[in-house]
């Protein structure tokens, strides 16, 4: 673990061992922490606080940059290390990398922007400030699909802002991340200005979580567990930020460019098999043009390849992370067949040759999906897919909106009106008309109802790592 500075075993001396998911092999093991851990980087993130808290943003700016630059030296190692605990092929893991990377950079360019307000006076001899502050110690908890890149989305506009932080790594994928974090201290980081816990979630992160030295808690993973830490944050009323479960829809009407719809379809249905919380996890086809989609997806699916990360040519689908993910897309996959849905590619995991050791499973698609299916009102998770059929707009937007999740949407049309009809009308966070790219560093990514609290990416982004102070001065007379 990372504590303070320096590189620590756990206080009890345990370790949890971690696998690779392609085929079953333990590969490393990492500490693992307990809640005096948990406790001993908090006190450390809270001594670091009162001097990265005014060092001036031009500084918190060089630093981040710094730190993006030996993110980028060391991407093979990452990348390599995070295809051999994850499973996702190489120019994947290569690409999250790269990402995180060019996180850190746009942050450090927005740590130089931070600015106030000088609102209007309330009389003639007062003056209003309004200024922004950071908030203190940030608890980062990300899950194990996108460890490395949902980590940088917490990291680096905490720390643009002037918030340390206390990271804790996912169980099953934490080598990435530690390296990550490690590049990032290796910039010259404050000590304690930046730590990470390894452990379980029951102990390290429910003491993080619970711990009133922690003003902020910012988490991506399930809904339940975004439950949990709302539950466990409330007696200390801290500032929660969480992205959380969706479960998302493609839409695809009639005027639409069917090509385009097929393969970002299939792209984002199947890639990281499946394991993305906005990957598609059901389609809606207008019913004019149903049975064209669906023999070309279906088609499209069929010429997949499942491999593992290492595979040159890398391979479309890796293996998925773990037993518990492979029994939840059976689940999903039996539940709908046994309500009358067809299986048309796919449902049953893969046990031929090198693939019988590891963890895979096919890229399934089932039609004739209907609404009491688990596969179209729960998140799967793994690369299955449901698909259904509607008439008009309003039936579209009614089903896509059927489920309390609201994290991404997307919609395919040429048609303006039904364009806007669909963007405006739909339950989301983000809309994604004509394409299956959902986030930006412009722009605000947070989840609606069941999905989450607060936005990720963006100056807004930042923001949510800021304290508002109103500053107000009477005038000599």
């Amino acid at each position: 673990m990372l504590i303070d500075g320096e590189a620590v075993a756990a206080a009890t001396g345990d370790w949890i061992e971690v696998d690779n998911p392609a085929n079953g092999a333990v590969i490393s093991q990492v500490p693992k922490g307990s809640a005096a851990d948990a406790e001993a980087a908090l006190e450390a993130a809270s001594r670091a606080f009162k001097t990265w808290a005014v060092t001036p943003a031009a500084e918190r700016a060089r630093l981040l940059m710094k730190a993006a630059a030996i993110v980028q030296e060391r991407r093979d190692h990452l990348a390599t290390l995070l295809t051999t605990e994850q499973g996702k092929p190489l120019p994947d893991a290569r690409k999250e990398i790269d990402g995180a990377a060019e996180t850190l950079r746009f942050y450090a360019e927005e740590a130089k922007r931070i600015g106030g307000d000088i609102a209007p006076p309330n009389a003639p001899n007062a003056r209003s400030l309004v200024i922004r502050q950071p908030l203190g110690v940030v608890v980062a908890i990300v899950p194990w699909n996108y460890p490395v890149s949902l980590l940088a989305w917490k990291i680096a506009p905490a720390l643009a802002a002037g918030c340390t932080v206390v990271a804790k790594p996912p169980s099953e994928t934490p080598l990435a991340v530690l390296g990550f974090v490690e590049a990032i201290i290796d910039a010259g980081l404050p000590r304690g200005s930046l730590n990470a816990v390894t452990g379980t979630s029951d102990e390290v992160g429910r003491a993080l979580v619970r711990s009133p030295m922690a003003q902020m808690v910012a988490f991506t993973g399930s809904t339940e567990s975004g439950i949990d830490i709302y539950r466990e944050a409330a007696p200390t009323l801290k500032k929660l930020n969480l992205e959380l479960g969706g479960q998302t829809a493609l839409v695809v009407f009639a005027d639409s460019d069917l090509g385009r719809a097929v393969a970002d379809g299939v792209k984002r249905s199947f890639r990281n098999a499946g394991q993305i919380c906005n990957g598609v996890n059901r389609i809606l086809v207008q019913n004019a043009v149903a049975d064209a989609f669906t023999d070309r997806f279906v088609q499209a699916t069929r010429a997949l390849r499942v491999g593992g990360g290492f595979d040159d040519p890398a391979p479309d689908l890796g293996p998925m992370l773990n037993d518990a993910g492979l029994q939840r897309v059976q689940r999903h996959v039996d539940d709908a067949v046994t309500r009358g849905a067809n299986l048309v590619h796919g449902g049953e995991r893969l046990t031929d040759g090198f693939l019988a050791a590891g963890r895979f499973y096919p890229p399934t698609v089932l039609t004739g999906a209907t609404g009491e299916m688990l596969v179209m009102r729960e998140e799967t998770f793994g690369p299955v897919v449901g698909i259904s059929t509607f008439a008009e707009v309003d039936e579209a937007i009614a089903a896509a909106n059927a489920t309390p999740y609201g994290l991404v949407t997307y919609v395919y049309t040429n048609d303006l009106n039904t364009m806007f009809r669909a963007a405006e009308g739909i339950e989301s966070g983000t809309v994604s008309v004509n394409n299956v790219a959902p986030d930006s560093f412009f722009a605000p990514y947070g989840g609606w109802k069941q999905s989450g609290l607060g936005v990720e990416l963006s100056a807004r982004g930042m923001e949510e790592f800021q304290r508002l102070k109103h500053i107000r001065i009477e005038l000599n007379a």
